[in-house]
């Protein structure tokens, strides 16, 4: 394994923030029902939609408005954590996420996309010449453009175009389909390069920067993992403060991806008290106590 599952995740939701923070300052209610999903997938260690709903009427804030397409992205990101072993679960539960926000095929697709892609990073099996054909399967059968677009992505890779090249071949495509496009052809093309990546993604005339900041940075954190961004970049994000997400910082998103590991891998006794997380010289690391079990899912067995 070259990173392990646990710097992958954090890798995944590190990315996807710092590359919003990149684009925009302006955070603000970016990641509030990513947390409130991750926590509900910790506390009932399954997906529950209806636990979600509830849990999103209790916000702060109206459901109206997480409706936003970085919003939404960012809140694709633990399901498709939580499902990353599974295909058709990961698509199932995907699917039924739809239910937070209006129905919009191309929105569908885009989460489609991400989420499976962020599952092929975290199985080490995301290999650039056969991404783009077996995303395609993936979505099946779709109203929607996407499938031809990322043919042409595929293209634009396999040709080495220029981005300039690549944004203007794009210029006319709706607004998050361009987004995605891009996101894609960036990561695609710096694969082992994670400050690249995401400045090429959100340094663009066009608009929707922090859609692009938000899927290219969580593609290649998975890809990268935290030990593929840069320590000065972890501490910027670590001392952001986030409380409209319901948090005092983002270390704190950190430890919830930690718990949201454990408890996908079985982890036994889990409780907040047997956790602690806090910077280090070289990472941002989670101690668990000795007491803590870890096995695949369904090994333990009561005693």
């Amino acid at each position: 394994m070259r990173y392990s599952l646990v710097n992958r995740v954090r890798g995944t939701f590190l990315g996807a923030f710092l590359g919003a923070r990149l684009a925009d300052q302006h955070i603000s209610h970016l990641g509030e029902m990513a947390v409130v999903g991750t926590k509900s997938l910790i506390s009932l260690g399954r997906f529950d939609l209806e636990h979600w709903l509830k849990l999103q009427n209790q916000l702060s804030v109206g459901a109206e408005n997480h409706q936003s397409w970085d919003k939404i992205l960012f809140t694709t990101i633990p399901l498709a954590i939580f499902f990353h072993e599974s295909p058709a679960k990961l698509r199932s539960g995907l699917l039924q996420l739809q239910n937070l926000w209006p129905d919009d095929p191309v929105v569908k697709d885009t989460t489609l996309i991400l989420g499976y892609a962020i599952a092929q990073s975290l199985n080490e099996k995301l290999d650039h010449q056969t991404f783009i054909p077996s995303t395609v399967e993936f979505l099946h059968q779709t109203d929607t453009q996407l499938p031809q677009i990322l043919e042409k992505v595929n293209i634009f890779v396999q040709q080495g175009k220029a981005l300039a090249q690549v944004e203007a071949l794009l210029a006319k495509e709706e607004p998050l389909i361009q987004s995605l496009a891009i996101a894609l052809y960036c990561f695609l093309t710096t694969l082992e390069d994670f400050p690249l990546t995401i400045g090429r993604a959100t340094h663009l005339s066009l608009k929707q920067q922090d859609v692009r900041g938000i899927l290219a940075g969580a593609l290649s954190g998975a890809y990268n993992s935290s030990l593929g961004i840069p320590i000065n970049w972890q501490i910027l994000a670590a001392a952001t403060e986030l409380p409209t997400w319901g948090l005092s910082n983002f270390v704190e998103m950190l430890e919830l991806a930690d718990k949201l590991v454990a408890v996908w891998s079985g982890v036994y006794n889990l409780a907040p008290e047997n956790s602690a997380i806090a910077p280090t010289e070289d990472s941002i690391s989670l101690g668990f106590t000795p007491l803590s079990i870890f096995a695949a899912p369904h090994i333990i067995r009561p005693r």
